[in-house]
């Protein structure tokens, strides 16, 4: 099995003992609520996922993520995971102190042992990791309009996260890591989507596949902006596709907590350490992962790959170029395999798909499954 990043799976979730003594000592505690996204990386900081990461990041690491896309110790990391409070705010925090973490709804989520308050200039951070300072961009709007000082220190959980949906598709890196071996799948490719599978991702999928033991379809269906297709709907659209057009035995479907960044290139390091967390020993990359708008360079997800060693990043990434349904050749393809001119390929943009659906029309079939397109035709119009 893949080790973890950094060497070991994290834990920070307390056993019964522990948490029941925290939580009585907790009553008195001065208290932050937490944003959907801050909620997202404290579970997945707990049970692993984040891995090597015990808590929010202090200064050195901060600072060294955002400069060099790496933490202060040399280990690779693309994304700063933070925790932010208003100048006001950080002035009931002294450093040395327990805070109390809650959700909006004031159930107690952990414990931050803090270590360190710090401020930060959002615009390094914007440029560095999102390579623009421009609010429309969703990642920097977040940035901009939080407190100004970051508290950081290593978390304890007590409860963790409600959630009431995909619940027998929430699993944790160990329960991932066991389900990867009992099915002795020792060569697992991740895939990332924050959308619906067309037919060019299936054949991502089933092209990974060709070379791996197992594949695990893993939604991201944390915080994504508020045009992006709500994540229910497209659970029902990976099963419909997975009991149709996959091979049982060879598919896994569960879901990845995490908030979107839309960092582009980086996120896609970031997406690829996340998996490797989980079991992963292969990714997938395709063109603009994790883009928005356009702010990235179409294969800029790929290119970043080449300023770290294999070693350091530990799972394997597998670049695929923009595929397609060509008509001569009479099946999918990319750029890499087909010789054939732009015409002869079915590729529609996601306005002229979404005006189809909007319409009730079916995209051809060479694009989208028919069966996926019903279920977006029908949420659009519930």
């Amino acid at each position: 099995m893949i080790p973890a990043h950094g060497g070991k799976l994290v834990n920070r979730v307390l056993d019964e003992k522990a948490r029941a003594q925290a939580l009585a000592s907790a009553q008195g505690l001065a208290r932050i609520v937490l944003s959907s996204r801050e909620m997202s990386d404290l579970d997945m900081i707990a049970c692993g996922a984040l891995s090597p990461l015990e808590g929010f990041m202090g200064q050195a690491d901060y600072e060294s993520v955002v400069k060099k896309m790496r933490l202060a110790n040399g280990t690779v990391w693309p994304i700063p995971i933070t925790l932010s409070a208003t100048e006001e705010e950080a002035k009931q925090y002294g450093i040395g102190s327990d805070v109390l973490l809650t959700d909006p709804a004031g159930i107690p989520l952990a414990i931050l042992h803090l270590k360190e308050k710090y401020t930060y200039d959002w615009q390094i951070e914007a440029q560095h990791v999102y390579k623009t300072v421009e609010e429309a961009h969703p990642g920097v709007a977040v940035i901009k309009n939080q407190g100004k000082i970051y508290l950081a220190g290593p978390i304890d959980l007590l409860n963790r996260v409600t959630y009431t949906d995909f619940l027998e598709f929430r699993k944790d890196p160990v329960e991932l890591r066991q389900l990867f071996t009992e099915k002795k799948w020792r060569r697992v490719v991740g895939f990332q989507t924050r959308n619906p599978i067309h037919r060019a991702h299936e054949y991502l999928t089933k092209s990974a596949l060709e070379i791996c033991d197992g594949l695990l379809i893993h939604p991201l269906v944390g915080e994504t902006k508020s045009d992006d297709i709500p994540a229910d709907v497209r659970m029902e659209c990976y099963q419909v596709l997975m009991k149709n057009y996959y091979p049982s035995s060879r598919v896994m479907l569960a879901v990845n907590p995490a908030a979107m960044r839309y960092a582009g290139p980086r996120e896609a390091v970031f997406h690829a350490l996340i998996r490797k967390n989980y079991g992963c020993t292969h990714f997938i990359v395709g063109r603009d992962h994790a883009g928005v708008g356009n702010y990235y360079g179409t294969f800029d997800a790929h290119f970043i790959f080449d300023e770290f060693q294999p070693d350091e990043i530990g799972i394997t990434p597998l670049f695929f170029d923009h595929t397609f349904f060509c008509r001569k050749c009479g099946e999918m393809a990319s750029n890499k395999t087909c010789p054939h001119e732009p015409a002869d390929r079915v590729s529609l943009s996601g306005t002229k798909v979404r005006e189809l659906l909007s319409q009730g029309e079916l995209p051809p079939p060479e694009f989208s499954r028919p069966e996926v397109a019903r279920i977006l035709i029908k949420s659009m119009k519930a």
